[in-house]
């Protein structure tokens, strides 16, 4: 039996803890994490600032209590300060001062991530924000209850600054959407869908600000935020929240764990890093992309879970592999929903591959049929030469998301467009139509 120590313990450490502890019992684990909660659904801060929910309490998954519960030692505020990976052994300081030293067999990094801080002058002021831990969330919404705030500008129009854009409005509060790129969503769509996005945004009072860069947040009393000025104009507001991306925190690297272009420890299809006996999993490690075949940073919590679950088989000694991902992704704002997976075709493009694609709308259900029956755009993402399919794209106000996982599949099983107008898929007009949208697009495709 081994002693592990996992440092970090949010969605990939709990992962890996839950799989050691679940299914090899005899090991002695030692859980170590910086903050004061665990398991925290990032995802969910947008829906309680937003008020689509209504407390926060079920945003947890689990706890310290449980992890000892289930028989691991647990050290919570708890800031590891240096790993000797000759000696094995990992140093930290307690919330109360103390040193802690804890000696290992196998170690396992769930260090994750940290939101990115422009190098720009005001990012001190109160009322400035980031968007990444739970105290993050609770930090905004002590804001949004102070009625003297009327105006937010949110920085960055990925995923999580439109969410919060909409739960800014939501709260009733004027939402500004600052993005330097040209549309929002970009890496994720292409413009033919996020154009669609941001009619949404606009038609529900979301000022969108697009090819335009933050260059300083300023202030008229030195404390507090009171406007920020961009390459294009100063527009006054009264707070700022920034969610233009993540870096992966590497710093117990050391400098002596090899890593990515990004930062982010490299790894190999069990977790593992170039030190014996470390592995690395979550939003500090690089994943397999399926659509490239080529090593990628996607930092997403359903990667890290997954990556979790292989590390820690992987330390008690059963080799299982990651089967590589696709960066599979959705987002609901005012009830319009997008989804992708793989490459978009500007994407496809950019990293060399001869792409195309074929685009195809229709209803879900006949139209004789009643009830919600919305339109649903679909694009895919295909190698004109091989074939092959590289990415999805889908996009409706009714739910039709289970489509998406289906070319997850085939991307990572190197389907080809040829083959999908011969996929056996039912039926029924209750659901959908004998001639649907995904045999058509592939009916369709050149």
């Amino acid at each position: 039996m081994s002693k592990i120590v996992v440092i970090g313990v949010n969605h990939a450490g709990t992962a890996a803890a839950n799989t050691i502890l679940g299914n090899y019992p005899g090991n002695e684990v030692v859980l170590i994490d910086q903050n004061s909660n665990i398991s925290y659904l990032g995802c969910g801060t947008a829906l309680y600032v937003g008020r689509q929910i209504p407390e926060t309490k079920n945003l947890f998954y689990s706890s310290a209590e449980v992890m000892v519960q289930k028989g691991a030692k647990v050290f919570m505020e708890t800031t590891v300060e240096a790993v000797d990976f000759d000696k094995k052994v990992v140093t930290a300081k307690t919330k109360d001062g103390k040193t802690l030293t804890e000696s290992y067999d196998k170690l396992i990094l769930a260090t994750g991530s940290r939101p990115i801080s422009p190098k720009i002058p005001g990012m001190d002021l109160a009322g400035v924000h980031f968007v990444k831990l739970f105290q993050d969330g609770v930090k905004i919404d002590a804001d949004l209850n102070n009625p003297e705030v009327k105006s937010v500008v949110t920085v960055g129009a990925g995923y999580i600054g439109v969410e919060i854009a909409e739960a800014v409005k939501l709260r009733g509060r004027n939402s500004i959407l600052l993005e330097m790129q040209d549309t929002c969503l970009a890496g994720y769509f292409d413009k033919e869908f996020s154009q669609n996005m941001t009619k949404v945004l606009k038609d529900n009072g979301i000022q969108v600000h697009y090819s335009e860069s933050l260059k300083e947040i300023k202030s008229t009393n030195g404390k507090r935020v009171t406007s920020i000025v961009t390459d294009k104009g100063e527009y006054p507001t009264d707070a700022v929240i920034m969610s233009i991306g993540f870096l992966p925190r590497n710093e117990l690297g050391g400098g002596k764990i090899k890593t990515h272009t990004n930062g982010a420890f490299l790894v190999n299809t069990n977790q593992q890093t170039s030190i014996p006996d470390v592995y690395a999993i979550g939003d500090c490690a690089t994943v397999l992309n399926n659509a490239t075949g080529k090593v990628d940073y996607i930092a997403l919590a359903t990667n890290a879970v997954r990556s979790g679950i292989v590390a820690g088989h992987n330390v008690c000694g059963t080799g299982l592999q990651s089967q590589g991902v696709q960066g599979s992704n959705g987002i609901q704002i005012y009830n319009y929903k997008m989804w992708s997976t793989g490459l978009c075709l500007a994407k496809a493009k950019s990293v060399g591959f001869d792409a195309v694609c074929v685009d195809y709308k229709d209803t879900q259900k006949y139209k004789f049929m009643a009830g919600q029956n919305d339109e649903v755009q679909l694009r895919i993402v295909y190698d004109a030469k091989t074939r092959r399919i590289l990415g999805t794209q889908m996009a409706s106000f009714q739910d039709v998301s289970m489509g998406l996982h289906m070319f997850s599949l085939a991307i990572a099983k190197g389907f080809t467009i040829n083959e999908l107008p011969l996929l056996d898929i039912f039926f029924m007009p209750h659901f959908n139509q004998a001639f649907n949208y995904v045999t058509m697009a592939g009916l369709t495709a050149k």
